[in-house]
């Protein structure tokens, strides 16, 4: 019986799908963060649950060569990445394994073939948007990234997988803060006033948004930091102040105030332009965007006769890749402001054969069925909770000839894929793509194409 901090010698013989190293004492799983399935450590048990228990390495006895330096410093504290200590290619094995175990697991599709995943050629400082959290640390005031497993705040100086100009604009906010003895926001009482520093990067244009996430309208000598970024963030086109007094860990609230600049920041995108706003949702890596987006398109087969649909469709970036190849174009999403931005960015593209719905899609998308608006090609791209039953139905019998599933997370993609190809639905997966758009984390990206039988 194992127990706590008992030292055990393990052979790691697998990996969970958060990057964790598998191995067994007596038929019970130990969970070793850091280790690579291959490996033999020497491991202290720090907890022992009723089905499994989590170790720490004390030492390699034998190691991977698949085993990679970290680069981050702080990587071992840091929840951001969990997979720095692989080699890159290594991480996108990894991530294919993934999605095949969670096909079989979870969907019961054991005889479908699962594309290698596609990586980057340079898998660094790729995010456009960076989220930093802002608390109170022992020294004071700090702005970085959640600990592992925690909401202890970790300060890095430099991110490897931000845009650079993220880092520069968290550390002004972070010195005004201190200069000017700003309270910051404490998640347990829900006192302060600053509690998080977003910042966008348009790629494409250099466009930069700094958003302050702050609980009240107002942020003492504002001006004194908006002067500062001003002068020290090349291509600064907005600062947002975001207003956020509820309580949770919900980032961003509904009201903004543009306090320099303009309202939205401008991107260039597979020869497309979008505006981005605070709250719209836009992929964090733009050159994967780009090849996702294209694969996506080239997989529906368009000739440009099709009605295509585009549920979740954010501020209409699929919508808008698909209509330059089909004859009409629909998409449907469930905040306003992003349904506003991809009707105005069908303008600013000159693409007219689109219509844009503001809704649930598990209740929009029955609604216009129920009307008669039918599709050939469906694209869905959900979030990670994956998609509702109903609107899983309603694709059912509208029965498009084709259907491209766009997934971040595998476990749910194989649920929904259970539901599209059982005997009653009628589908068949024809293609399994993952694409690496977040590298050094545990997290997958897969484009799944279906044909009705």
């Amino acid at each position: 019986m194992l127990t706590k901090n008992s030292i055990v010698k393990l052979d790691i013989t697998g990996m969970t799908h958060e990057g964790l190293g598998v191995g067994r004492v007596d038929g019970f799983s130990v969970f070793v963060q850091g280790a690579i399935d291959g490996e033999v450590v020497s491991a202290k048990i720090i907890k022992v649950l009723k089905s499994y228990a989590v170790a720490r390495v004390m030492e390699y006895l034998k190691t991977s060569p698949q085993r990679s330096e970290p680069f981050c410093p702080v990587y071992k504290r840091c929840g951001g990445c969990s997979l720095q200590h692989m080699s890159y290619e290594k991480t996108l094995e990894f991530k294919r394994q993934v999605v095949i175990d969670n096909l079989t697991r979870i969907g019961g599709l054991t005889d479908v073939q699962v594309n290698e995943t596609i990586g980057m050629e340079n898998p660094l400082n790729y995010r456009n948007k960076a989220q930093y959290p802002v608390g109170l640390g022992k020294d004071g005031p700090v702005a970085g990234f959640f600990a592992r497993r925690s909401h202890e705040i970790i300060y890095a100086p430099v991110c490897g997988i931000q845009h650079q100009l993220s880092d520069k604009a968290k550390d002004i906010v972070l010195g005004f803060i201190k200069a000017e003895d700003i309270p910051v926001y404490d998640e347990i009482t829900g006192a302060g006033l600053i509690r998080h520093v977003v910042v966008k990067t348009a790629f494409g244009t250099g466009e930069v948004m700094v958003i302050i996430v702050a609980t009240r309208p107002e942020i003492p000598k504002i001006n004194k930091l908006i002067e500062r970024l001003k002068r020290d963030i090349p291509g600064l086109a907005s600062i947002i102040l975001n207003v956020n007094p509820k309580w949770g860990n919900v980032i961003l609230g509904d009201r903004n105030i543009t306090l320099y600049g303009k309202d939205v920041i401008v991107d260039k995108l597979g020869g497309l332009t979008f505006e981005i706003s605070p709250l719209s949702f836009y992929q964090v890596n733009p050159v994967q965007t780009e090849v996702l987006y294209n694969k996506a398109v080239e997989y529906a087969k368009l000739n440009g006769n099709e009605t295509v649909y585009d549920l979740y469709c954010g501020i209409g970036t699929i919508t808008l890749f698909a209509a330059r190849k089909a004859a009409r174009a629909i998409g449907i999403e469930v905040v306003p402001e992003a349904v506003e931005a991809a009707k105005r960015n069908a303008l600013k593209n000159n693409i007219t054969n689109t219509e844009f719905y503001a809704g649930k899609a598990e209740e929009v998308f029955p609604q216009l069925f129920a009307e008669g608006k039918k599709a050939d090609v469906v694209f869905i791209d959900p979030p990670r909770k994956g998609c509702d039953e109903t609107l899983l139905k309603t694709l059912v019998e509208m029965s498009p000839s084709r259907i491209v599933y766009v997934s971040c997370n595998p476990s749910t993609l194989a649920r929904d894929l259970k539901y599209l190809c059982s005997e009653d639905a009628g589908y068949e997966v024809k293609v399994v793509q993952p694409v690496d758009m977040f590298p050094w984390s545990e997290h997958v990206e897969t484009i799944t194409v279906l044909y009705r039988r």
